[in-house]
């Protein structure tokens, strides 16, 4: 206490001068309008500096807390993207137009849709699995397209799954006719090549063109007429010479089957039980 008071004595006169000066200041700004209104002025843009200085050290020690809330968002938002494109596939799926058979009448058939789950090109005999079976209405005989074009036949099923007889196999044997015309042959497979067939006995007087289309007869309980199997892309004759061999270009492209449709022909029973009465 005793040295508290010595620094007082000892420097009171200063201690005198600032009291004035703070007093002095006082009645300048108190007293004279335009020294008050440079005062408040310079206070604003002090204050406003400070605020700003303010804001910022917070802003920074909030930027945590902000980046949490962002990757937070960004989660749920691609998880939203996520779930959108997958709705949008599938209504991509639903909606894709069937070309291979957009002519048919739809009290004609019934159609399944599947995924193809396993496939194979290069051998003389190759098969497709995909993932529906007799629990989802499958059934053996009922013919396989993707949207181009045919696929082939239902060999064997299961509760869950179903063996395809392809197109590319040497046990394959479809009717086919030309688009616009009653002429028919049977396409086969020739092995090598998975984009091409053939279509035998083609009788010597039908009349048609390269590029012509290709599509099922409908002579058959398997596909219904009129579905696309490819176009013509070369002629041959016969080896009795009776008939044209043609080389046809498939519409289905087998290297790239994912989604396809079963067809399920009604009254095809029917037509079964009538034609074994002959046998």
């Amino acid at each position: 206490m005793r040295n508290l008071l010595q620094f007082l004595v000892k420097y009171n006169h200063w201690f005198l001068f600032l009291l004035l000066e703070v007093f002095s200041f006082l009645l300048l700004f108190n007293f004279n309008r335009y020294q008050q209104s440079v005062f408040f002025t310079s206070a604003n843009v002090v204050s406003g500096w400070v605020y700003e200085v303010s804001s910022g050290i917070t802003s920074y020690f909030h930027l945590k807390s902000a980046n949490d809330d962002l990757l937070d968002r960004n989660m749920e938002l691609e998880q939203q993207l996520a779930n959108l494109e997958g709705r949008l596939q599938q209504v991509i799926s639903d909606s894709t137009e069937i070309v291979s058979v957009k002519n048919l009448k739809p009290g004609d058939y019934e159609l399944f849709k599947a995924r193809v789950i396993n496939n194979s090109l290069n051998h003389a005999d190759n098969y497709i699995t995909i993932n529906k079976g007799t629990d989802d209405g499958i059934e053996t005989d009922m013919g396989v397209v993707d949207r181009n074009g045919v696929v082939g036949i239902v060999y064997k099923t299961s509760p869950s799954y179903s063996l395809v007889i392809s197109l590319l196999n040497s046990k394959s044997n479809i009717s086919c006719k030309i688009a616009d015309s009653d002429y028919f042959g049977h396409l086969k497979w020739m092995g090598n090549d998975p984009q091409f067939a053939y279509l035998h006995d083609l009788p010597r007087h039908a009349v048609f063109q390269l590029g012509d289309k290709v599509i099922t007869s409908g002579y058959s309980t398997v596909f219904p007429e009129g579905i696309v199997v490819g176009t013509i892309d070369d002629m041959f004759n016969s080896d009795d010479g009776l008939s044209y061999i043609l080389k046809i270009k498939l519409a289905t492209d087998f290297g790239k089957l994912t989604d396809v449709r079963v067809i399920a022909r009604n009254n095809r029973l029917e037509q079964k039980r009538i034609e074994k009465q002959i046998h």
